[in-house]
């Protein structure tokens, strides 16, 4: 499920309006995600959890469910917003 604020100005968070107010610093962020997440360890990673969301019949149907990493290194089904959220200020990680 695609974020529906995605690229639009509507982003009510700080970072987003930074972003919104600095497009040099938003062109600097997208060509690192652009780098980051082309790396072979993110797409292996994508394609773990892509495969476990087609396994458990909640890929693409809009239930907003996704798969999540557990801190034992199981794959579990879990609301999606709550899963994101984990990640929490400053990139660090939560594991569920």
């Amino acid at each position: 499920m695609r974020n529906s604020l995605a690229d639009t100005k509507k982003g009510k968070s700080e970072s987003a309006k930074y972003f919104q107010s600095n497009p040099k610093a938003k062109a600097k962020k997208d060509e690192y995600n652009k780098e980051y997440h082309s790396t072979p360890e993110r797409r292996k990673y994508r394609s773990e959890l892509n495969k476990e969301n087609r396994k458990a019949k909640t890929y693409g149907n809009k239930d907003g469910k996704d798969m999540s990493h557990t801190k034992l290194g199981k794959v579990v089904k879990e609301v999606f917003s709550k899963n994101r959220a984990r990640n929490g200020k400053g990139g660090t990680p939560r594991l569920k």
